[in-house]
This record gives C-alpha cells, structure tokens and sequence, in this order.
C-alpha cells in the first residue's frame, strides 16, 4: 500500500495536467485560470476516487478538468486531442516505468523495483480504462466527436442516460460472475504487450 499511494498520486496528477495543457495549446486557458495547469496533486485528485483506484487497483478517477470546445481552435480535432492527452501521459509514463524496470532490475533496492512496476501496471490500467468510450472516461468524447454532428446531440443523451450504468456493470458483474469481462482482456492484452517489450517476467 505504501508504494502504491505515490505512484497513483503521481499517475492521476500527471493524466490531469496533460488534459490542462494540451486545452491551452489548443486555445482554451478554462484550466489555467481554474489553477488546474499545475503539477500540485493537491489541485487534481478527489479523495473518493484515489481510495477507489488504492483499493482496486484497477479503476479511479480525479477531478476532471474543465475546457469550453467553443474555444478551442478546432472543436474537432481539439476535443480529440485534449481527451486523447490523459491516456497517452499514462501510456508514456509506463513506457518510462517500463524501461526503469529492464534497466535498473538487479540494481535497486527491490522495493524501488516494485514501485516501478507496479508503476507501470497502474499506468497500462488508466490508459485503456480511460479510452473506453463510455460516460464519463475519455473515450466518449473522442467517440462523440468522430460521429457526424447530427448524431452527435443523441449520443450525449445516450451516453449520460447508459453510460455510467454500462460501465458500472462491466466492472462489478465479471468479478461477481467469476469471469473475465472485456475490461480484464483488455487489460491482459496491454499489460502481456508491455512485459513482453521489455523483457519482463
């Protein structure tokens, strides 16, 4: 518990910062000016959701970010790219775990070593949970804005009548089943590729 308090820490406080950021290269400072273009965790996280995701250690949420897409240069592309930054930080943050763990295994104290992998799975996690295009991860957005936009007002309404309801189910019935749901292939898939490119066991 103790190694896995920092690494969520950091993991949902560097996906946060990364959506703040890329809505002010697009041209929406909404984040900015709410104090949330920052890298005090203190700013982003929300209790229930880091005690979620300590817990599980699977799923959990911070505060989301705030951005107007009318003022971004591109509603499109920008939303897109805004969503899409959360994920990719985890993504690039398990990379570098990733070759923290092939390069410095065997030569760190393993407690270090356990924090850089666990690290690493933390981060393979948020990244495909948050793809997911489900209300309210980053997902539904980019799927939202790749729909032509007359469809575009129902799948809102779809989304935030099913969505969560959906997610919620995909992730409470597989363990009570006792069977592995999309999630945990997903999951399985994406953690197996990352031991399997850095040589990891």
């Amino acid at each position: 518990m103790l190694l896995l308090i920092p690494v969520v820490i950091l993991s949902l406080t560097i996906h946060e910062y990364a959506h703040a950021r890329m809505a002010l290269a697009w041209g929406d400072s909404t984040a900015l000016t709410r104090g949330r273009c920052s890298l005090n965790p203190l700013v982003h996280l929300d209790p229930l959701g880091l005690l979620v995701l300590i817990g599980t250690q699977m799923f959990g949420w911070a505060k989301p970010v705030p951005f107007a897409p009318t003022h971004l240069r591109s509603r499109k592309m920008g939303t897109i790219m805004v969503a899409l930054a959360g994920p990719a930080s985890n993504l690039a943050l398990a990379f570098a775990l990733g070759l923290g763990c092939k390069f410095l295994h065997g030569h760190v104290p393993a407690t270090i070593y356990a924090m850089l992998r666990v690290g690493m799975v933390i981060n393979v996690v948020l990244c495909v949970f948050n793809l997911v295009p489900l209300f309210p991860l980053d997902g539904h957005h980019i799927m939202r804005e790749l729909l032509p936009p007359r469809d575009q007002g129902g799948f809102m309404a779809w989304q935030r009548r099913y969505g969560q309801w959906i997610l919620l189910a995909i992730l409470i019935l597989p363990p009570l089943l006792r069977v592995q749901g999309p999630l945990g292939i997903l999951f399985g898939a994406a953690l197996r590729g990352m031991t399997l490119l850095f040589g990891l066991v």
